[in-house]
């Protein structure tokens, strides 16, 4: 038997094909996922990333498992309910080491907008511990049993009544969202270079430093175009969609799409500037895809591009009473 390590390529395709089956099972849970994650966060990025970390840390846990999942559904939430309530109490424990005051929370009975009443979270207060939010949603929203509730938030039943007693006892209106709004020039800029399908304008933008990713599929460093146009966060969105042998959407999200490039446009949604991507359809213009832009100065530091996040583009166009579709939550063509 040889003692030289196996070559990565053979490793990184096996870790893939297994990543696939993963999907295969724990995929059709996404939604309800994300909808659990989107009560415990405070905004549809937060919930998206949760999502995220959520699958990631159940990919990697189920390789330690030797026993089998009799309730995938319940075992998911637990992951994230763990993942939430440890994210939670660090953030709690920073914030108490530097002497940051909470937070302020509007009073119960102050009138919320109307786009803040539609929020998944609207009903939760942030001063809710970590656990009592997670048991009341666990058990209001998504009807579990009070023994479904315990597995999930590693306790006891009797912890859980107790949970869900104080948590009940404290629901008022939501916080507010904290505006990020980036430089306008910047997005402008970049509207402008992307519409007139100039990459080297594109790249221009970019700091030497940034980061432009595919949420849940891809992330790119620095400037420089990639090897595999057909992965580029900027070369693959300038081109219209496809699906061949290699990869792409799957031909069932792509019903009625004419097939062009996007035309992109700058919105305002809750106090931070996104990028919308306009893609032409036989029933009209409709948004498939929705960017978050960080900048530093004149530049852009990092892009997280919502493509494959069905979820996250549903939550965001509806607000914004815009036509979307979407397109799966991979790019993986399966026979």
């Amino acid at each position: 038997m040889s003692d030289e390590p196996r070559d990565l390529g053979e490793l990184s395709n096996d870790v893939k094909a297994s990543w696939q089956r993963f999907l295969d099972v724990f995929e059709p849970l996404r939604p309800e996922l994300y909808r659990y994650c989107r009560y415990l966060t405070r905004s549809p990025w937060d919930a998206e990333d949760l999502v995220q970390d959520t699958m990631a840390r159940g990919f990697v846990t189920l390789g330690t498992l030797f026993h089998e999942l009799p309730n995938p559904r319940a075992w998911l939430f637990r992951v994230a309910s763990n993942l939430w309530i440890d994210r939670a109490r660090r953030q709690r424990l920073e914030r108490d080491a530097i002497g940051e005051p909470a937070a302020a929370h509007p009073a119960p009975g102050h009138a919320p907008d109307e786009r803040a009443s539609r929020e998944a979270a609207g009903t939760l207060v942030a001063h809710l511990s970590p656990q009592e939010r997670a048991a009341v949603v666990l058990k209001d929203v998504f009807d579990f049993s009070l023994e479904e509730v315990a597995a999930s938030l590693s306790t006891s039943v009797g912890a859980v009544k107790a949970a869900l007693h104080r948590g009940r006892g404290k629901l008022v209106a939501p916080e507010a969202d904290e505006p990020r709004a980036p430089a306008p020039g910047v997005l402008d800029a970049f509207c402008a270079a992307f519409n007139a399908r100039d990459l080297p304008a594109l790249t221009s933008l970019l700091l030497d430093s940034s980061i432009t990713e595919i949420v849940g599929v891809v992330t790119e460093y620095g400037r420089e175009p990639p090897a595999d146009p057909r992965t580029g966060s900027f070369v693959g969105s300038l081109s219209p969609i496809t699906t061949t042998d290699a990869g792409g959407v799957d031909a069932r999200h792509l019903v009625g799409y004419l097939g062009g490039p996007p035309r992109c446009e700058v919105r305002e949604h809750r106090g931070e500037r996104l990028l919308l991507f306009w893609f032409d359809h036989d029933t009209g213009p409709a948004v498939r895809t929705v960017w978050t832009v960080e900048t530093d100065g004149e530049h852009i530091a990092r892009i997280r591009n919502y493509f494959f996040t069905p979820d996250v583009i549903a939550e965001i166009c509806r607000e914004l009473a815009v036509p979307f579709r979407t397109n799966g939550y991979r790019y993986w063509i399966h026979g």
